[in-house]
């Protein structure tokens, strides 16, 4: 891996959220758009909150694939959920847990009003570095 994942003692240990709070890398930077529930035409293909974040999870996977790389050489996510609240919250880090494990890259989770269409829930972005 390309990088490096440090929690510091003296701060909460963010993992069971889902997250880590410093990543250190060194390589080429990749930056990923928002990858959503989005279905080959570029609407809304999956309803509901845990469907969403599944399916845009996997964007994710498919958009890492194209330039070569995977879940592993993310650093950083930016997560985004309309009208978040606490299980939604649990949701989302069963979710990333299961992908990077003990090893979570670096996030921000931002609650917001809307996403760009009609219908969708949640939006993820990423950082991913080639190493």
């Amino acid at each position: 891996m390309p990088h490096t994942l440090v929690n510091p003692d003296e701060l909460h240990d963010p993992r069971t959220f889902g997250y880590s709070h410093i990543a250190l890398a060194v390589g080429e930077t990749v930056h990923i758009a928002g990858q959503y529930a989005s279905g080959g035409e570029g609407a809304v293909a999956a309803e509901g909150f845990d469907s969403q974040v599944e399916l845009a999870l996997e964007n994710l996977g498919v958009a890492l694939a194209a330039v070569g790389l995977g879940y592993g050489e993310v650093v950083r996510l930016g997560t985004y959920i309309v009208d978040h609240d606490p299980a939604k919250l649990g949701i989302v880090a069963a979710r990333i847990s299961g992908i990077w494990g003990s090893r979570p890259p670096a996030q921000t989770l931002v609650g917001v009003a809307a996403l760009a269409m009609p219908g969708m829930l949640f939006e993820v972005d990423a950082v991913a570095v080639r190493g």
